[in-house]
């Protein structure tokens, strides 16, 4: 389905980020962090927690999502690098998503968000309990933004 490498130095590199930003803003590890840079970009990517992130372009693309991800929006590695963000949600939920991508800008993070989005074949699925967070880089620039969930419904 993929052909992310653990050693690729830019996924490992933004793994981190995501680890340290989700810390940094919520006070919380999103998962147990072990081992060195690769092992942690590994068990990222491994994680059963839905993790999804893009970058700050003024039409932002998708620029990492783990295992679960690709799953649920039905994409594989190469598909999700070419995605803009906005096309997981349908064209009448934008608005919303947009929205709630500003809050999260402008606070940090939010971690109760909730709303319909669609993979990329146009199934429709329902997310609850959404985190969504500010990613920073080493030097804490804001580089993107995040999310995670674990919650989600199929919509008929």
């Amino acid at each position: 389905m993929t052909s992310v490498s653990w050693m690729d130095p830019l996924v490992a590199q933004w793994s981190q980020w995501l680890l340290d930003s989700h810390r940094h803003w919520t006070g919380r590890e999103l998962m147990e962090r072990a081992g060195d840079q690769e092992f942690q970009s590994r068990a990222l990517f491994e994680l059963p927690v839905v993790v999804v992130s893009h970058g700050t372009e003024a039409d932002p693309i998708l620029n990492y999502g783990n295992r679960a991800a690709l799953e649920l929006w039905e994409m594989t590695w190469e598909q999700l690098g070419k995605t803009p963000s906005r096309l997981t949600a349908e064209p009448v939920n934008r608005a919303e998503r947009e929205w709630m991508l500003e809050q999260a800008r402008s606070r940090g993070f939010i971690d109760t968000y909730r709303g319909v989005r669609i993979s990329a074949t146009g199934r429709r699925f329902l997310v609850e309990n959404a985190r969504i967070w500010n990613v920073l880089d080493s030097s804490g620039q804001q580089v993107g933004q995040a999310a995670a969930f674990s919650h989600w419904t199929w919509l008929p």
